[in-house]
């Protein structure tokens, strides 16, 4: 039964389709909205509209960034010649909040995984390959306590070691299973500084 009218439900049906927002949460983001002054919707519509149209990957690591190359990667405070390799976005973002890594990254976008069919050249390891001509050092793998993250962290090692750079993997402090972008920031600090070499 529509108890609302076309408008209201459409609203609240877009808003069912982000992730983790059941129909309860939609109908309360919804009447969040409506209640809101016009100028603030218009905000919220503009700055989405705004994302969607200029939001990029960086040319380089592969981060969304509304610029062509992100500040990690432009920053020459940073440590060019150490490479953390992670899964998503996120998994960066829960780093960049421990404020202790100083090196630059490398999104995969994925992990290998055989049951969902997604293979090696399925995520960013031939960017990775083409970076490491550069003058990098090491390669921090970040990849998620999963098993295909496991099986990642494992494909990337053997593709790195012929080349001489050395390839260290965070420490298990981040529980087996667990997302990189749910885990606390302590144990992310533990975890980059207990890395061990492959």
């Amino acid at each position: 039964m529509d108890y609302y009218g076309r408008e209201m439900s459409s609203l609240i049906g877009e808003l069912s389709k982000l992730p983790g927002i059941g129909p309860k949460t939609a109908q309360r983001l919804a009447f969040h909205i409506i209640r809101q002054d016009e100028e603030d919707v218009e905000r919220l519509a503009h700055s989405i509209t705004e994302a969607k149209k200029k939001i990029r990957y960086c040319n380089v690591c592969g981060t969304l960034t509304d610029t062509e190359t992100c500040p990690i990667c432009s920053s020459p405070r940073r440590n060019q010649a150490m490479i953390m390799v992670v899964e998503t976005t996120q998994d960066l973002a829960a780093y960049e909040k421990t404020g202790r890594y100083n090196g630059v990254y490398h999104v995969l976008h994925g992990a290998i995984s055989s049951s969902l069919g997604i293979g090696p050249g399925d995520i960013r390891l031939k960017e990775l390959l083409v970076r490491l001509q550069g003058e990098v050092e090491e390669v921090i793998i970040a990849t998620n306590s999963t098993l295909d993250g496991e099986a990642t962290a494992m494909y990337i090692s053997r593709l790195i070691k012929p080349t001489g750079i050395k390839v260290s993997r965070i420490a298990n402090g981040v529980p087996v299973g667990g997302d990189l972008e749910c885990v606390d920031e302590m144990t992310l600090v533990r975890a980059l500084d207990g890395r061990t070499l492959l």
